[in-house]
């Protein structure tokens, strides 16, 4: 019995060491003096300076900032795209073309990235033929192919969260006699926003992260910060990617746990105004 009580705990240990000791290391590295990345300079570090090198460093600068806007742009027009497309396979029930529909949305997740890269390639290069848009590869086709294959992963998220809403809060508000407009935005909405959020981040991330699509599509001068990154892992990596990661690692963390924080709270207050309402009505 003690030895099963040992095991589960050691296997926790081992799966966050497995997951996260890689990390902590790149960030350790990041202080480290010498040019190699994998020898420790014990005499001069820890130092600062791969971190002053990196923000003078105006490619890596500028590829990060167009990977922002990309991944923006990105995030918010999958939730669009991928809210409408979750609330008519979860609400609708039975329609022609649903099955076309589901498995259209569903189809990016499980397709090969070199398969949709090249697929929206041709796409982008037979359209500027024949219509004159898009007019080259830039940010405008990075952008739509990442909605392309994001909006999928918004789709999945909301339309689970919509699988185990309770309908009856809607229908209590029709027969107060609130407007279908009314009742989604003031009800449903705010009750699938952590979804939303959480699709929205998880679009983001995955824009931030893509290389394969956005180098079939990309253009001179629309380089990413993954294909920046990427070019120079090729060529060996310097110490001043470490200290960008451990910056990407710093930040990701912080907007992970502030919206977490937002949400819980939002929820309890949520739960704070169902359990006033449910008072008041006895």
């Amino acid at each position: 019995m003690k030895r099963r009580e040992l095991f589960r705990p050691l296997v926790l240990v081992a799966g966050f060491a497995f997951l996260y000791v890689p990390i902590l290391s790149m960030m350790i590295f990041s202080f480290n003096n010498s040019r190699l990345v994998t020898v420790w300079d014990a005499a001069n570090s820890p130092t600062l300076k791969w971190y002053a090198a990196l923000f003078r460093n105006e490619q890596i600068l500028d590829a990060a900032w167009l990977s922002i806007r990309i991944g923006a742009m990105t995030a918010t027009g999958a939730v669009i795209l991928g809210t409408l497309a979750g609330l008519v396979l979860a609400r609708f029930g039975r329609f022609r073309g649903r099955t076309l529909l589901s498995g259209m949305t569903t189809a990016p997740l499980v397709m090969p990235e070199v398969i949709t890269g090249l697929s929206l390639l041709l796409l982008f290069v037979t359209m500027e033929q024949l219509l004159g848009w898009p007019a080259g590869r830039g940010v405008l086709t990075i952008t739509i192919a990442h909605v392309t294959f994001t909006m999928a992963y918004v789709t999945v998220i909301v339309q689970a969260r919509l699988a185990g809403f309770d309908d009856s809060l809607e229908e209590a508000a029709m027969d107060l006699g609130a407007r279908p407009a009314k009742v989604f935005f003031r009800i449903t909405l705010p009750l699938i926003l952590p979804a939303i959020v959480s699709g929205w981040l998880l679009a983001f991330t995955l824009s931030w992260d893509d290389v394969v699509i956005s180098q079939f599509v990309a253009g001179p001068g629309s380089s990413t910060l993954p294909m920046v990154i990427f070019s120079k892992v090729r060529l060996g990596v310097s110490p001043d990617v470490n200290a960008l990661a451990t910056i990407l690692v710093v930040l990701v963390a912080a907007a992970v746990t502030v919206g977490a924080l937002l949400m819980r709270r939002q929820e309890h207050r949520r739960e704070r105004e169902i359990q006033l309402a449910v008072a008041e009505n006895k």
